[in-house]
C-alpha cells in the first residue's frame, strides 16, 4: 500500500533492504518541526541569547502581515523568534473594540496559548479613525523586566520606541528588532543589536494547511 499526499506526491521512504515503508504521522511531524527551524533566520541561531522576552507590537504586524500578504501562525512565530532558546513570556500589545467578538475571541485564543495580552480600547477620531497607542505600556514593560530577561524581540517598526529600546541596551540587554523594512524606522534599527525583515522569515509563521495523507492501494 502506498501512502499519498494531498498533491499526489508519496509520502514513503526506503528501507535498507529497498522495500517501501509508509512514513508514519511522527516522522512527518518532526520533518516538520525540522523545516520550520531551518527556515529560521540564521540570525536568531547564530548566538547563546539567554532567555528571551518577546514585545509584539500587534498593530504594526497586522499591517505588515497585510502588506506580505500572508496570516500570522502565532504559534509559528514563537517557534521561529525563539528558534529553541529560553521563552520568558511573549507579549502582545493591540487596541481593542469591545464590540468586536472576532477580534475578542482572537485574544482570549492568545492569552489561553501562552501570550500576554495589554490592550486598550480604541479612540475614535473625528475622521472616522480608530487608534489605540500602547507606545507607553510597551517601553515600561521593557524596562521593569530587564532583571528577568537577556534579550528582548521587539516586533514593531515604530520610531518612538527607539528611545526605549536605547535605555533597554544600556542595561545591558540584547535587543533584536523584527519588522517589514519599508515600514521599520532607521533609528529603531540603529539601536538595536540585530535587525531581521518580516520578508526573509514570513515562510516560517505564516499559516500553512497541513499535508492530508490518503492510502491507495498498489
Amino acid at each position: 500500500m502506498n501512502i499519498f499526499r494531498s498533491d499526489g506526491s508519496r509520502a514513503t521512504d526506503l528501507t535498507a533492504s529497498g522495500s517501501r515503508k509508509s512514513l508514519s504521522a511522527e516522522a512527518a511531524h518532526k520533518a516538520i518541526k525540522k523545516l520550520e527551524l531551518e527556515k529560521t533566520s540564521p540570525q536568531f541561531r547564530a548566538i547563546d541569547r539567554g532567555r528571551i522576552a518577546i514585545f509584539i507590537d500587534g498593530q504594526s504586524l497586522l499591517y505588515a502581515a497585510w502588506q506580505l500578504g500572508i496570516e500570522i501562525d502565532y504559534l509559528r512565530l514563537l517557534r521561529c523568534l525563539t528558534a529553541e532558546a529560553r521563552l520568558l513570556r511573549p507579549f502582545f500589545y493591540t487596541g481593542v473594540d469591545p464590540a468586536n467578538d472576532k477580534q475578542n475571541s482572537f485574544l482570549l485564543w492568545l492569552a489561553r496559548n501562552g501570550y500576554r495580552v495589554v490592550s486598550k480600547d480604541l479612540i475614535q477620531f473625528a475622521d472616522g479613525s480608530k487608534k489605540a497607542d500602547l507606545n507607553v505600556e510597551i517601553s515600561v514593560d521593557m524596562l521593569t523586566l530587564v532583571p528577568y530577561y537577556d534579550t528582548a524581540i521587539l516586533v514593531s517598526g515604530d520610531g518612538d520606541l527607539a528611545y526605549a529600546v536605547d535605555a533597554v541596551s544600556y542595561k545591558g540587554v540584547r535587543v533584536e528588532i523584527v519588522g517589514l523594512r519599508s515600514m521599520t524606522s532607521d533609528r529603531l534599527i540603529n539601536y538595536a543589536d540585530c535587525y531581521i525583515d518580516l520578508e526573509d522569515i514570513k515562510d516560517g509563521i505564516q499559516k500553512v494547511t497541513s499535508p492530508t495523507y490518503f492510502s491507495n492501494a498498489d
